[in-house]
């Protein structure tokens, strides 16, 4: 006999949103591989997507790195590594994203050239020709706007990775760190022992939704002219004038990636509760 309650409740509860999105691929990717326009519009827009996952991965390790400085910054008892942490958050939260890519690229990049060729000088006039050299060289029109645009959404993204990283440190009870410090164990070493590893386990989902917000904010960095697969997208429908076909490939490629990068983000989640 059929359980038609259970059949039901299978039905009731069966993700048929993502039953819809395959269908928006799918169907994508046939048109791709029977209309001539289509698989034209792919073949040249593919060409950046090594581009896009490159700065993508890129950024979010160097912001993964800024984060947890930044995040243990704000929990630090020293008054100005605390002030200097929150003054970073703060700023980066408090500006556009798009606004930031400009200023670090065009204003901070350029100034911090200035500074290094700067110091260069002054190494030189306290007879260190050799340092000199090193840092005195470097012209503002050398550094490639992938290593711009990489730094600016490192900054960026640092700032709110911070908050995730502070948010799973204060989530460990006071406890753990007291009894890690009467085993005799240092503040550095209880952080690295015991703190960090329970904390990084609780916020690996949030780490992993902030991962698939970077590669979506990757395209901003398309008005660098950095070659991803917004900007090629950009440049193709330059010459072709085919929006149509050119936006909705360009549209279901970052469907398909984070479609992928959230179940798998999912099936990690999934596994730490089942481990739990």
């Amino acid at each position: 006999m059929l359980n038609w309650n259970g059949i039901r409740s299978r039905l009731r509860d069966y993700p048929w949103w993502l039953v819809g999105i395959l269908f928006l691929v799918l169907g994508t990717f046939y048109l791709i591989l029977t209309q001539p326009t289509f698989n034209e519009a792919f073949a040249f827009i593919k060409a950046g997507l090594s581009v896009t996952l490159s700065t993508t991965f890129s950024a979010f390790g160097i912001a993964l790195v800024i984060g947890l400085l930044a995040g243990l910054g704000r929990i630090s008892s020293n008054v100005l590594i605390r002030n200097i942490a929150t003054l970073y958050i703060e700023l980066v939260r408090g500006i556009p994203m798009l606004v930031l890519i400009f200023v670090i690229a065009i204003v901070v990049v350029p100034a911090m050239v200035s500074g290094l060729n700067a110091l260069g000088a002054t190494l030189a006039e306290n007879g260190l020709p050799f340092l000199a050299a090193l840092f005195s060289g470097i012209e503002n029109k050398e550094v490639p706007m992938t290593a711009r645009a990489i730094t600016a959404l490192a900054a960026t993204y640092g700032a709110f990775l911070a908050e995730i990283f502070r948010a799973g440190i204060q989530s460990i009870g006071k406890g753990q760190m007291e009894a890690a410090r009467s085993q005799g164990m240092s503040y550095v070493q209880a952080m690295r022992y015991v703190i960090l590893p329970q904390a990084v386990r609780n916020v690996l989902p949030a780490l992993g939704n902030d991962f698939i917000s970077m590669l979506k904010d990757s395209s901003l960095v398309s008005v660098l002219a950095v070659r991803d697969i917004t900007q090629v997208t950009r440049l193709y429908t330059g010459q072709t004038f085919r929006y149509q076909e050119a936006f909705t490939t360009l549209a279901i490629l970052y469907l398909t990636m984070t479609v992928i990068l959230s179940l798998l983000v999912k099936t990690i989640e999934g596994k730490l509760r089942r481990n739990e």
